[in-house]
């Protein structure tokens, strides 16, 4: 029998977890219109370390509170649940300011500017600073402070390659030129 506390809390990883489909779905269509534009995808050799990670984050947020009995701590989870949230909204807002241009994967279409607008104008990558908070925020809301700890370690050795990635493509994006036959993509608002 699951404790009732649990209950709540595997609805919260659930619709997290619902969340991220759609974000691979909105990723997809992106990823679709930047290589129809001459887009150029750079880093794929960790990407599946980044879905894996992300994957058992979320497995991780059931399971350790279920196995090791976790309490509910209410200053704690509360306050967790806060910073989870605030993160959900720092991630829809820099989709939002990227446009079709996010995705979870790192594709560069040439000639397009830099995004400057938004969480882009106060930081360089806001989606990681999202994605920090979260790592953390989300297992604390039921204890599982072993699976903050985890995924954190692995996430910031993560985002050492990931950020090093971005910025090589980004360097690389702005001194190509797009195709001749690639329409205008504009930019994003």
């Amino acid at each position: 029998m699951l404790p009732a506390s649990l209950t709540p809390y595997l609805l919260l990883i659930g619709l997290v977890a619902a969340e991220r489909l759609a974000e691979l779905v909105t990723a997809r269509r992106n990823a679709a219109w930047s290589l129809a534009r001459g887009g150029r995808e750079y880093g794929r050799g960790h990407y599946p370390a980044m879905v894996a990670l992300h994957t058992a984050l979320l497995v991780g947020c059931v399971v350790e509170p279920w196995a090791a009995g976790r309490p509910f701590v209410p200053l704690l989870g509360w306050a967790a649940l806060a910073v989870a949230l605030a993160a959900q909204g720092l991630r829809w807002w820099c989709i939002a300011h990227l446009g079709r241009r996010w995705n979870t994967r790192v594709i560069v279409v040439p000639g397009l500017p830099l995004v400057e607008s938004g969480p882009y104008r106060l930081l360089r990558h806001p989606n990681y600073v999202a994605v920090v908070a979260e790592g953390v925020a989300l297992p604390l809301v039921h204890g599982a402070w072993l699976t903050a700890l985890g995924f954190t370690v692995l996430n910031l050795a993560l985002l050492r390659v990931r950020i090093g990635c971005e910025e090589a493509a980004l360097t690389d994006g702005v001194r190509l030129r797009p195709p001749a036959s690639v329409p205008s993509a504009g930019t994003a608002s």
